[in-house]
């Protein structure tokens, strides 16, 4: 899609939402509603038209499609702190010509690495919004260690704390509460509402303020949710978004 499409171009098809699974998309739709985004540096497929070394020392690497951030580094002096591990420019070329390999209608976005409120680079915490058609029934903080580790805590809209909806990252000491969470908490409602039905809106807490990051349709395709949590959002899906499918 184009930067400046509209909500009327967005939504010209049925299923309209399926375009915003892929990350770019998503990027330009949320930055058309207003929100903030975090700095693009390159997009593209073809390797040989990036020059990797005019990165800043600090960046991000997303494919615009998958989930579970398979194929997400977040760089940092040659650091990825996802898995720890030090890669070269020409290290991190072969590894994307590898995924590209498989999958040549992948796409990267190297973008900002964003930081935390106190000025840090490191794996910012997720703020989770699960909204139905402009209304968040509950927000998930998730204190993310690598792609898989982490610790997990629940929240309504006015920061009181919830029964766990989802089993996986059991918590430990609980996150403060951003400075920007009503700017979170807004632009998440003004998404879902023109997203319409169920989504899990992403965003980053950090320096320069609330930072989207994607949607997410069907966080962990529906899998590992407790039973109350199961409960309360069907209870969110029949009072909000009746008929939508």
């Amino acid at each position: 899609m184009l930067e400046d499409a509209t909500l009327a171009h967005w939504q010209d098809v049925p299923h309209w939402q399926r375009k915003l699974s892929n990350k770019n998309n998503a990027r330009l739709f949320a930055k058309a509603q207003g929100c903030q985004v975090a700095d693009l540096y390159w997009k593209g497929r073809d390797l040989n038209e990036l020059d990797i070394h005019s990165l800043p020392s600090q960046y991000v690497i997303r494919p615009t499609i998958g989930h579970g951030s398979k194929g997400v580094y977040i760089m940092d002096d040659g650091l990825n702190h996802f898995d720890q591990q030090r890669y070269t420019p020409d290290q991190i070329l072969e590894r994307l010509q590898m995924s590209l390999d498989k999958n040549p209608d992948l796409e990267f976005l190297f973008e900002e690495f964003v930081q935390t409120e106190d000025g840090r680079f490191t794996i910012p915490n997720d703020f989770k919004f699960l909204c139905f058609n402009g209304v968040v029934a509950s927000i998930v903080v998730i204190d993310r260690l690598s792609p898989k580790v982490g610790y997990s805590y629940f929240y309504d809209e006015q920061w009181n704390k919830m029964k766990r909806l989802h089993h996986l990252y059991p918590g430990r000491d609980e996150p403060a509460k951003p400075a920007c969470f009503d700017d979170m908490l807004e632009q998440a409602k003004t998404l879902s509402k023109a997203y319409g039905i169920f989504v899990r809106i992403d965003f980053f807490a950090t320096s320069k303020g609330a930072v989207f990051c994607e949607f997410t349709p069907t966080p962990a395709k529906g899998r590992g949710f407790t039973g109350y949590g199961k409960k309360f959002l069907l209870k969110h899906w029949d009072l909000h978004c009746p008929g939508m499918i």
